[in-house]
């Protein structure tokens, strides 16, 4: 088997909604300068007949024996790349010999080992892990080892909820009864918001805590935002109510903040992070100068499935644990249900951006009763829903 093609297609199709997709926006790190802090959320065009336009770029990557595997979700940044250098670089090779594939395109994109290069050569990869499972017939979680479970735990990322208390209050019991026992939410407040932005964390972990019960796990995702004091105040203030971990306190690049921080919360809550950091190298570095206690390496980002593998496997030997960051849901199913429960102990679950990037996709995985079981299609599963396909554009 030859690859024999990438094409980068553009599917256009509509959400029906009362009321725009996001009713908040996570907090970012240019939040830091006022200007940027008073932006709201940047929400899908609504369309002449009420719907939302969905408008996505997907990566099909075609074989001479008519095999073609999709990776979904793409920038116009990986899809320029995928276009022109990677694939005058990988067309003809056998997309079986996924070791040698991805080390011939890395070394070919040697400016491109972290960003939009990367991103870009993750997806090709997640694509042939697809053609793989397709070829053989089976789910790609079996041929990287699996299943070691018929069903994972899931938690809720509440991106873009409402962080009103009333709100929060009512999508909390919401979850709760549709199963989920951990979530994870997404303060809008950091440092320049001084000992008030402390409060109103504190207030909405106290919010979370009350509606959801004591055994619910509580997260929080700070994107790169915070910084040491502010991160301190949270921890220490919110000890009582048993926060599960801080996510991503700290710009990426920030070792030595990252390390000294674990340090000061250590016993309060745990540090969460990765998701932002390439290939194994990357979080080999991450583990070596600043230990966090629980990895998030995301497959469309940081590497491909075949380098959350290595990753997972560097992971396990620091005796940490792994939860691939929630950007695919079928790349990280595979890796949950061919990994040991003790490295992957669960799925992460998008409420919104789950459902939003399996728009076209024929066989989505969504969590029942907080839980998601093993796939059994093909591949990745990315079969196309072609009643969701309003229209398409090949770039």
């Amino acid at each position: 088997m030859r690859i024999s093609g990438i094409r980068c297609v553009e599917y256009v199709g509509a959400l029906p909604a009362d009321r725009p997709f996001w009713d908040q926006r996570l907090r970012r790190p240019v939040d830091l300068y006022p200007e940027y802090a008073d932006r709201g959320p940047e929400q899908l065009v609504r369309r002449d007949d009420g719907t939302l336009e969905v408008r996505q770029l997907f990566l099909h990557v075609d074989t001479d024996e008519g095999i073609t595997g999709t990776t979904a979700v793409l920038s116009s940044d990986q899809a320029h790349l995928l276009r022109t250098t990677l694939r005058n670089t990988v067309v003809g090779l056998d997309p079986l010999a996924g070791a040698r594939v991805w080390d011939i395109a890395y070394r070919s994109m040697i400016h491109g080992r972290a960003g939009a290069g990367m991103l870009a050569l993750s997806a090709l990869d997640c694509a042939l892990w697809d053609i793989r499972g397709q070829h053989f017939g089976v789910p790609a979680h079996v041929l990287l080892g699996g299943p070691t479970r018929d069903a994972a735990p899931a938690y809720a990322s509440t991106l873009g909820d409402s962080l009103e208390p009333d709100a929060v209050a009512a999508r909390t019991k919401e979850l709760r009864a549709l199963g989920f026992r951990g979530l994870k939410w997404f303060p809008r407040w950091g440092p320049n918001d001084g000992r008030a932005g402390v409060r109103k964390v504190v207030e909405l972990v106290e919010t979370v805590r009350a509606a959801g019960g004591d055994d619910l796990e509580i997260m929080l995702d700070a994107w790169n935002s915070w910084d040491i004091p502010f991160t301190v105040a949270v921890a220490r203030e919110t000890e009582h109510l048993r926060l599960r971990w801080i996510e991503e306190p700290l710009l990426p690049d920030d070792t030595a903040g990252l390390a000294a921080l674990r340090d000061l919360v250590a016993g309060r809550t745990q540090l969460a992070g990765g998701e932002h950091e390439y290939t194994h190298w990357g979080v080999a570095r991450l583990l070596r100068h600043a230990p966090l206690d629980l990895y998030q390496a995301d497959p469309h980002w940081g590497g491909g499935i075949s380098e959350m593998n290595r990753i997972g496997a560097l992971i396990s030997a620091a005796g940490r644990q792994f939860i691939p960051h929630g950007q695919s849901l079928q790349c990280n199913a595979a890796l949950t249900f061919s990994a040991s429960p003790g490295l992957i102990p669960e799925l992460e679950y998008l409420l919104r951006l789950g459902p939003l990037y399996q728009h076209f996709l024929a066989d989505p995985i969504r969590p029942v009763d907080g839980v998601v079981h093993a796939p059994t299609t093909p591949g990745l599963g990315m079969r196309l829903n072609e009643e969701a396909i309003h229209d398409v554009r090949e770039l």
